[in-house]
């Protein structure tokens, strides 16, 4: 019989995955600092006493704990080592210690810092598990850091780990007041879903298909290891980035006329350059994801429901980050 650990189970993602194991029928624990109805051991994955009870009986973990971009106004970069590389390292040795079948890394598209952003009149950065990051803060200094760690353990302890660059699935309006401004906030996000956006039920999708994914063996080595970038379905090609990043509601008229015009009829607008497209190709041939929310169904949702988020993403809501007020984020 499987048994889950999920770590981080109060947050976001974590309450997504514990509630549909639940759903489901499958034991699960749930370890977060924090108390809820989904946490079951209270405690941080630095103290690894913690982390051993966590561990009794589990055969899979999925480990989503972590101090998140949002933090980097509120927290030291000691925080940051100390949760997502200290506690990352932690979770691992444990797993492997405690004989887990496979643990599964949420990583983030944050993770690529600067190469997200192109030179002026350069094309859209079209970004995929073989783009070289490179660092913009301590969030995605540390979160490089954990999936190095997750490679490094895959190898010397033969223990299968998957990581999961996702992009954004947080329910909260955009941290940056121009965008905020310019844009109704769900037409804002029915647009990410065309590039850099998706939805929760799917990223809970991705984790548990990879928590039965067997990374393929280097040829030059014994390391089970395997990563993938976990984001909507994008209707763009590669060969769209350059006009995407000069004049992006021409390529979507093109590309998408029906909804394009359903667009025009709803007041809503496509953002008028794109930075970067996040292609999920690599998830799709080889972990065998189906995201179920593209812009498309995006919009659909958006439109009968009024929201752009599924009934799960709906059901967890919206959970800040801070207790005290911090911008956006805030609880």
């Amino acid at each position: 019989m499987e048994r889950y650990l999920v770590t981080g189970s109060a947050g976001h993602l974590g309450e997504a995955v514990v509630r549909t194991l639940r759903e489901r029928g499958d034991d699960v624990v749930g370890l977060d600092i924090l108390e809820s109805p989904f946490t079951t051991v209270t405690g941080s994955i630095t103290d690894r006493t913690v982390v051993r009870r966590a561990l009794d009986g589990v055969t899979r973990v999925v480990h989503t704990a972590t101090l998140h971009k949002p933090h980097v106004g509120s927290h030291a970069r000691q925080d940051f080592v100390d949760v997502n590389v200290t506690g990352t390292l932690a979770v691992l040795e444990e797993s492997a210690a405690a004989g887990v079948r496979n643990v599964v890394f949420t990583s983030s598209t944050s993770a690529f810092g600067r190469a997200l952003t192109p030179a002026p009149g350069e094309p859209a950065a079209w970004i995929t598990e073989d783009v070289r990051p490179v660092v913009r803060n301590i969030y995605g200094a540390t979160k490089i850091a954990a999936e190095d760690l997750c490679e490094l353990l895959a190898r010397d302890l033969r223990l299968p780990v998957v990581v999961l660059r996702t992009s954004r699935f947080f329910p909260e309006s955009d941290d940056r007041d121009d965008v905020r401004s310019a844009f109704d906030d769900t037409n804002l996000k029915v647009n990410e879903y065309a590039y850099r956006r998706v939805d929760l039920e799917d990223v809970v999708d991705a984790h548990l298909i990879a928590a039965h994914h067997t990374p393929q063996a280097h040829h030059d080595s014994e390391t089970w290891f395997d990563r993938f970038v976990i984001s909507a379905t994008t209707p763009f090609t590669r060969d769209d980035a350059a006009e995407l990043a000069t004049d992006a509601p021409a390529v979507f008229a093109r590309v998408l006329p029906e909804l394009a015009a359903r667009y025009e009829e709803w007041g809503w607008r496509m953002l008028p350059a794109l930075d970067r497209v996040y292609s999920n190709e690599r998830a799709l041939t080889t972990l065998g994801w189906r995201p179920r929310y593209d812009i498309r169904a995006a919009a659909e949702l958006a439109r009968t429901t009024g929201t752009a988020r599924s009934p799960m993403a709906q059901a967890v809501g919206a959970k800040g980050y801070h207790a005290e007020p911090t911008g956006v984020y805030t609880l």
